[in-house]
């Protein structure tokens, strides 16, 4: 069993490496685990006048059950050289000795002696770690040649330099969320360690630690670049349960084309309740500062977290709303599926607040007061294409789950779910709605009310 002897490291714990290296956890998991077998440490002690200060690492480095098994060796030069590109502290602190039941003390503070230090490995293991040290070890070199330092502000009365190497984002989407929008630049927090990272338009990290820390290198780029107060009319993209924004990237053409500012918003759908997307979304409002008017287009799960914004924050800059495939009475197969293990991992909370219960909620949810449209998918047939659901549907949402009373216009078109906001006609009806408030060319309306859908439902 792991434990410090001495010492605290609970300073920036939400700098870890994991969450932005997952191409060196894969691998560091699987070497710790081979490496476990051989010789576990028991307990680890702190030793002080190491020139590096890797405090963020060390959090995550005690979390990483596959970092807690390790032997010491190469995965101690592998640390170093996450440590130098993700969590450079120039000033001396602290560092680890580690001791091996029946054996004495190494001095790991330095890659070297990580390397060299552990005198009860034997060669035969070496090569299990081979992988893992020369990948972790390379990035990390790659990162010392190319990153620039930033400072990152007094710390304890010192000031620190935190090292920010622009990366491309490799996925894991489902643990962001974004907080801020601006020009194309996104600022989003990690929903389990809560850190915050800055990317550009092409989705590279730009910045990372505390959101003042991404502002300022936010408002020093917008300087740089000449950025000026975003104006005009926005169109928000909320994207359904398990997807993300990239789903929405042929409408975001379509819009785009209307002259909107179109904000691609990201939330994760799986990992949170809808009334805490709600919240993030509120957040990317409020930052839309220049913005006249917005409106919304949402696909899924999408609809629902901007109802329950609309009853809780609200704005009212807010124009129409666009719902493609929404289950607004429920869907029937959150019903059957809400008790299944692998929906519950992979749907995740909002998963289970989908179903049609009456006194379920999304049955608590409020209509919105401005106006809105819906666009259901179809097979255009009353068995329509999953027998599991009632009714003509789009293979996942029923017709009649997506006719939410007081709706100002609906129309039905034959596609899937998870295509409605690619198919070409829905993008077509999207824009002609949002322009000028109908879906069909002729300008007639089906507008939607309660007891039509109470029919419907019959």
């Amino acid at each position: 069993m792991w434990r410090p002897a001495v010492g605290d490291d609970s300073r920036d714990e939400s700098f870890g490496f994991t969450s932005e290296w997952p191409f060196c956890g894969v691998p560091a998991v699987a070497a710790g685990v081979v490496n476990s077998a051989f010789g576990p440490f028991q307990r680890h002690l702190w030793q002080a006048g190491s020139p590096w200060d890797v405090s963020g690492v060390r959090a995550a480095w005690k979390r990483m059950p596959c970092l807690a098994a390790g032997n010491a060796g190469p995965l101690f030069a592998a640390r170093e050289a996450v440590s130098r590109a993700s969590d450079l502290d120039l000033e001396p602190s602290v560092d680890r000795i580690w001791v091996r039941e029946g054996g004495g003390p190494l001095d790991c503070s330095s890659s070297v002696a990580g390397c060299l230090g552990s005198g009860g490995m034997m060669l035969s293991q070496i090569w299990r770690f081979a992988g893992a040290f020369a990948l972790i070890l390379g990035f990390g070199m790659i990162a010392r040649m190319v990153v620039a330092a930033e400072p990152s502000g007094p710390e304890n009365g010192t000031q620190t330099t935190r090292l920010n190497l622009p990366t491309k984002t490799l996925g894991g989407a489902q643990f962001w969320g974004d907080l801020r929008f601006f020009h194309g630049w996104r600022i989003q927090r990690h929903v389990l360690t809560g850190h915050y990272r800055l990317i550009d338009p092409a989705d590279v990290r730009r910045g990372w630690g505390t959101r003042s820390a991404c502002e300022d290198r936010l408002n020093t780029i917008a300087e740089k670049q000449q950025l000026g107060p975003m104006s005009g009319t926005a169109v928000i993209l909320l994207h359904g349960i398990i997807r993300t924004s990239k789903s929405m990237q042929r409408m975001m053409v379509g819009l785009r084309e209307e002259g909107y500012t179109v904000v691609p918003f990201d939330y994760p759908s799986t990992r949170v309740q809808i009334q805490q997307s709600a919240d993030y979304l509120q957040e990317v409002v409020t930052g839309l500062e220049g913005i006249g008017q917005i409106h919304f287009v949402t696909h899924s799960m999408g609809g629902l977290v901007v109802r329950d914004w609309a009853g809780r924050h609200g704005d009212s800059r807010v124009g129409r709303l666009v719902m493609l495939g929404t289950p607004n009475l429920g869907a029937q197969m959150a019903d059957r599926l809400e008790a299944n293990l692998l929906y519950r991992f992979l749907f995740g909370q909002s998963g289970q607040q989908l179903g049609s219960d009456p006194q379920g909620f999304v049955t608590s949810l409020p209509t919105p007061e401005f106006e809105f449209a819906v666009i259901a998918g179809q097979a255009g047939n009353p068995e329509g294409y999953n027998p599991l659901v009632p009714g003509d549907d789009d293979g996942t949402v029923s017709v009649a789950s997506t006719r939410l009373p007081g709706a100002t216009d609906f129309v039905a078109v034959e596609g899937l779910h998870s295509f409605l906001m690619n198919h070409p006609e829905v993008i077509d009806s999207t824009r002609r709605f949002l322009k000028r408030g109908c879906l069909r060319k002729n300008g007639q309306r089906q507008p939607i009310v309660a007891a039509a859908v109470q029919a419907g439902r019959q």
